[in-house]
């Protein structure tokens, strides 16, 4: 009985670093819905795949590092602040391929898996560079 006691001990912080995860994932999620020129939501709820596939990607690329950061970090203060880092790059991953595909806007409202496909790799690569560079 001693052992289930020392094993759950650090429930505490699990809860602490846990809850302070799922706001950091809501915070993603609403910055990210209102930078991107569509309503991924309203989409996905129309049944378009693009949209469902490059916000997939873009929440997958942001938990990764996330919970990297959970992992490594000293402090739940630290782990805010690798998860700011993380949105901050999930966005930049956004930029760039929003530019680099042409009419890529158009591209996600029509449902173009192409264009999502390419973003949600990019996310999910740069979400595991990122994980791993957090790995101090």
């Amino acid at each position: 009985m001693n052992n289930l006691w020392q094993s759950i001990a650090g429930f505490p912080d699990f809860l602490l670093y846990f809850v302070l995860a799922l706001a950091l994932l809501a915070l993603f999620a609403a910055i990210y819905v209102r930078v991107t020129p569509y309503n991924e939501i309203a989409l996905i709820r129309e049944g378009n795949m693009a949209a469902s596939i490059s916000l997939s990607g873009a929440l997958i690329g942001f938990v990764l590092p996330l919970a990297s950061a959970i992992s490594h970090s000293v402090s739940p203060l630290d782990m805010a602040a690798w998860g700011v880092i993380a949105l901050v790059v999930q966005l930049i991953v956004y930029a760039v391929t929003s530019r680099l595909v042409p009419r890529f806007r158009e591209a996600i409202e029509t449902g173009k898996a192409a264009p999502a496909t390419l973003l949600a790799a990019l996310s999910i690569s740069a979400g595991i560079l990122n994980a791993a560079s957090m790995s101090y």
